[in-house]
């Protein structure tokens, strides 16, 4: 006897899903067997798009938070039309378009790359901003759902706590979230991690919440539709799921709920897959199959889906003619051109501190630039994000006029909400803490760099130098780790993050002229909290130009010259002054670098006409020394920060350090006399 449509579809998604692993011997098949009823509800019947333009702005998102129940989301998506059945065969092999974890490929439907626990329903966070951001701008007709699946393990990560919160306080009614709560985790149960009521938690942040049984179609549905109905808050759905639904020792006996398949082929966790298979209605010999009936149900879905893009495309068509130029600022924003920005006119107030140069900056932006959405982790007022805020609101419940988040202290979560903002398309996503804290962002600018993602990161307070302080706010080793994302080439081949420290508040001014620029990977902005002395040079902006090729001569010599000097941002101008005793003896260069990763990538001709081959050279920096070991080479010297700061003012600590121009010489001196 044939099940009911619904029930009879979710297994067709639970035999893929354990077929995938068993075939693979590799993946967790147990999350997606228990969260199959969701999902096939979810597409079957709510997530609106248009299938024959994936990429339309105007559709339904869906974020996979547990990126391990991959098998689960790339099953639906075959039944939607998007993977072939050898596409599940190949899953987690070299090559193929069904990895362990997804990978964002919006013409298949994916809409992030998700592994890392709760960053994916922190994107979806994100996402719901910019709808927001952008309905409030051109209008409700272009409104749409944001739709986000989380497990235990998403729930207990930290991050959860800053898109729980924020998304509450924000009031954003396009977000649905189903919360996979089937009390297992991969190595225990949740009891034995958590009491906590997850119930009570979410509705004290302002959402709305309902428990069912979230393996029970009737009441899935009818969740969905109280979600869609909601006018000013979030919802999350606790969905009470059985891990492994459907599992069959080969005696007969269940076998669900069983920690053993969260991780591992059901055969390998004590199931019979010959036995599972065939409780579920599928063929052990051949379990690739999509049910005929199931096959009719998504192509009717097809039929469905196909209608409602036409109309809504037919509401698009109304709203642009009766708005012509409403209409091409839209198109302007959702196509990721560039804005046209004149940097050359930007007044820069000289021997000034880069944060404030950017500062400059952002304040004219946020006169000029529409789309973008600026963001702080409370710190505003010191990472001078605020010259953006002084020109426009923040966001606010029921008010999405303005262009800044008031992020709170998270910076994890800040910055995986401009992944999400990213994602969803249409604006230009910049978010601004302390170089120090870039620590606890680690793994969402990781994930930018992955996904190719053009969000600006802002970093100020860039060395010891923050003096008082003390070592737990003085960035040491941050430098170092952010350049490695430099030398990590991404999967298109190009460099994943662009790196600048600019030297002055011109090169400020460039260096965001380059960020605004790059649409194919994040930018980070690494900026100073003391003023910096500009650069001694005729005609600063254009000159400051040259910063687009990564590195670029600063002061030179006339001929050759007996040594090169070469730092990036406030070590520029401390080179240029301990010039003053050099120049009797010796010929200098001095370079400033404000990208190794983009110098590198330049032409070899250029590359040593700014470092020519066999001249000595001396790096300075205020991180570790290995910030410029490359760029100095074997028998160069680099002058740097090998140790934790101290608590004291930033003069002091030059001082003590050996950061004065009267010391650099010096060493420079010595540094030639042992090459002479």
């Amino acid at each position: 006897m044939i099940k009911n449509i619904e029930l009879r579809a979710a297994d067709n998604i639970r035999i893929l899903s354990a077929s995938m692993v068993e075939k693979a011997k590799s993946g967790h098949p147990g999350g997606a067997m228990g969260g199959a009823d969701f999902i096939n509800i979810l597409y079957s019947e709510f997530l609106n798009y248009d299938p024959s333009d994936m990429n339309w702005a105007y559709r339904d998102r869906f974020f996979l938070d547990p990126g391990h129940m991959s098998p689960m989301l790339y099953s639906v998506l075959a039944l939607s039309g998007y993977y072939t059945m050898d596409d599940l065969r190949e899953f987690r092999q070299w090559g193929s378009v069904t990895p362990g974890h997804p990978e964002v490929d919006f013409k298949r439907g994916v809409e992030n790359t998700s592994g890392p626990l709760g960053q994916g329903h922190t994107m979806a966070v994100g996402a719901a901003i910019a709808e927001r951001f952008l309905v409030a701008r051109f209008g409700e007709w272009m409104a749409h759902k944001t739709y986000t699946f989380i497990s235990d393990g998403g729930i207990q990560e930290e991050i959860s706590q800053g898109a729980g919160r924020i998304a509450g306080h924000l009031g954003l009614n396009n977000l649905i979230m189903f919360y996979d709560s089937n009390d297992i985790q991969l190595s225990t149960t949740v009891d034995d991690v958590t009491s906590e009521d997850t119930a009570k938690k979410y509705i004290a942040w302002g959402w709305n919440v309902s428990i069912i049984d979230g393996n029970n179609a009737s009441e899935i549905r009818e969740a969905l539709k109280l979600a869609n109905s909601s006018l000013d808050k979030p919802t999350l759905i606790i969905g009470k799921t059985i891990m492994g639904k459907g599992c069959l020792q080969e005696s007969g006996e269940n076998f669900e709920g069983k920690t053993a398949t969260h991780g591992q082929p059901i055969s390998a966790a004590g199931a019979s897959f010959k036995a599972t298979i065939e409780n579920l209605g599928g063929n052990p010999e051949n379990p690739f199959q999509v049910f005929p009936e199931v096959e009719e149900l998504y192509l009717n879905r097809k039929g469905e889906l196909l209608k409602f893009a036409a109309e809504k495309k037919k509401i698009e068509k109304e709203w642009t003619a009766e708005n012509k130029e409403l209409a091409v600022k839209l198109e302007r924003f959702l196509s990721g051109e560039v804005p046209d920005f004149d940097f050359s006119k930007i007044e820069q107030n000289p021997n000034s501190a880069t944060r404030g140069a950017s500062a400059t900056v952002l304040s004219a932006f946020a006169n000029e630039i529409e789309n973008m959405l600026v963001s702080s982790a409370d710190l505003s007022n010191s990472d001078k994000t605020d010259g953006f805020l002084k020109n426009t609101t923040s966001l606010n419940k029921n008010d999405f006029s303005g262009a800044f988040l008031q992020a709170g202290v998270c910076e994890l979560t800040m910055a995986s909400i401009m992944n999400g903002v990213a994602l969803h398309g249409g604006l230009i996503p910049v978010c601004g803490t302390f170089f120090v804290f870039s620590d606890y962002m680690k793994p969402a600018t990781r994930l930018s760099a992955l996904m190719e993602l053009p969000v600006i990161y802002i970093w100020t307070h860039d060395a010891f130098r923050v003096g008082e302080d003390g070592p737990t706010h003085q960035p040491i080793e941050q430098e170092a780790q952010i350049r490695l994302m430099e030398k990590l080439q991404n999967h298109s081949g190009r460099n994943s993050m662009l790196v600048l420290r600019p030297a002055d508040v011109v090169e400020t001014t460039v260096a965001w002229k380059m960020a605004l620029e790059n649409k194919k990977t994040p930018t980070a902005l690494i900026l100073s909290r003391q003023n910096i002395k500009n650069l001694p040079v005729e005609n600063p902006y254009i000159n400051a130009l040259k910063a687009a090729k990564g590195a670029y001569v600063v002061v030179d010599c006339v001929g050759t010259p007996d040594i090169v000097l070469l730092a990036s941002g406030s070590e520029v101008s401390t080179l240029i002054e301990s010039t003053d005793k050099l120049k009797e003896d010796f010929k200098v260069r001095v370079v400033s670098v404000p990208s190794e990763g983009l110098f590198r990538s330049q032409e070899l001709e250029y590359q040593q006409s700014v470092l020519p081959a066999g001249i000595p050279r001396f790096g300075l920096t205020a991180g570790l020394s290995v910030n410029l070991e490359g760029l100095v080479g074997e028998n160069g010297k680099v002058w740097g920060l090998n140790h934790f700061g101290y608590s004291a003012p930033a003069t002091v600590l030059d001082d003590k350090f050996g950061f004065t121009p009267e010391h650099i010489s010096k060493e420079i001196i010595n540094y030639m006399k042992l090459n002479s």
